[in-house]
């Protein structure tokens, strides 16, 4: 058992492992962070829901505080899912393989498709953001005019959690490829 934290005082079997857990940890962290927006969101549909029904008073804000609310739960979870290998995957010839051979895919696709993708994809959310901050957006089609740009961050935040557990998958993919199944 590695006593240290500092990958650079242990072998580099133990090093690459430490690393992976680190960074799963940041996707778990992160991912049971934002599944509490599940609760006020929750909470906004219950309300509408009384004041429409039984109060027969509406509200302006629910649908887009729902709406804004779902869609960052969704985004921010993404890195979780891909810690716990919750995405879906096409597996009728990959489970057929071996451990090292499903490794060797794996990180060839990360490097090929998914670091550039995603780096792309970070590079164009950013600048998406930053647009709606310099503007402090609102969205004009909602009758309360709420602000749009903390939900327009949500999503250069999630390609970055994305390409750091990226970088954990990776290291996963290396270390079955060096010891010839996964851990």
């Amino acid at each position: 058992m590695v006593d240290s934290l500092n990958p650079s005082d242990t072998a580099p079997e133990t090093k690459l492992r430490l690393w992976i857990v680190r960074i799963d940890a940041i996707s778990i962290w992160s991912g049971k962070l934002c599944a509490w927006l599940i609760v006020p969101m929750i909470g906004a549909l219950v309300y509408e829901v009384f004041a429409r029904y039984g109060f027969d008073a509406p509200t302006m804000w629910a649908y887009d505080t729902t709406f804004m609310l779902y869609g960052s739960h969704f985004m921010l979870g993404a890195a979780y899912t891909l810690a716990k290998g919750g995405h879906i995957r096409t597996d009728f010839l990959y489970r057929l393989w071996s451990d090292r051979v499903q490794a060797i895919v794996d990180l060839t696709i990360y490097v090929v498709f998914f670091f550039p993708g995603f780096a792309f994809f970070l590079w164009v959310s950013i600048e998406f953001a930053a647009k709606s901050w310099e503007q402090s957006e609102l969205i004009i089609t909602s009758p309360w005019l709420p602000i749009v740009y903390p939900f327009k961050t949500v999503i250069p935040v999630t390609a970055a959690l994305l390409i750091i557990q990226g970088v954990s998958e990776s290291l996963k993919c290396i270390e079955a490829i060096k010891q010839g199944r996964w851990t």
